[in-house]
């Protein structure tokens, strides 16, 4: 009696697994003491998920990072409560073992030196009562930097460290808390 086997072998190739994981973001804003502080640190390439690690330096004091939830960026976010001038590196890791690290350096001054003056052109609606500003570091991850609803359509950002740049966008808020879309970004360098 004869026997015959046959065997299909299959073989899959992961694109992803093969390229490997960059670090997108080049730099973080600098801060202000006992003022809110937001940053984020991109990821591209490979696979995910990713695994984020200060690997040297400090972050500074009150400051924390966190990978995002689908953990392609490292949030960092608190608030500074000493002055001085905070270096580390970030590693992040592909889930095929491909690594990448970058260097950052965060001044943490004791006072803004800079205002931004933002206005906008009042929202053509009529049952708008106010506006909500808009801070980003990157034009992506945005924060609200207002109290309370503006009233008008001007605002002044004195809360800006020097040598950083800022993205701002305003929305339009109506009788019934309804927040419009953001308006186009606007920058700011902040010399």
């Amino acid at each position: 009696m004869k026997l015959s086997l046959n065997f299909l072998l299959f073989v899959f190739v992961c694109q992803c697994a093969a390229s490997p994981v960059n670090i997108t973001a080049t730099s973080v804003p600098n801060g202000i003491a006992e003022t809110a502080y937001s940053a984020v640190i991109t990821a591209s390439g490979g696979c995910t998920p990713y695994k984020w690690a200060i690997v040297s330096g400090n972050l500074p004091a009150g400051v924390a990072g966190k990978a995002s939830t689908s953990t392609q960026a490292f949030n960092l976010s608190g608030i500074p409560s000493q002055t001085a001038s905070y270096s580390f590196t970030v590693a992040v890791t592909a889930c095929a073992g491909h690594v990448s690290r970058a260097s950052y350096t965060i001044v943490i001054q004791p006072a803004a030196n800079n205002v931004v003056d933002l206005s906008w052109e009042a929202s053509s609606s009529g049952n708008v009562v106010g506006y909500n500003m808009y801070r980003s570091p990157n034009g992506v991850a945005w924060n609200k930097i207002n109290a309370s609803l503006i009233a008008g359509t001007v605002y002044s950002d004195s809360t800006v460290a020097n040598n950083t740049t800022y993205f701002y966008a305003a929305t339009s808020v109506n009788v019934s808390g309804v927040e419009s879309a953001k308006t186009p970004a606007v920058k700011a360098v902040i010399p």
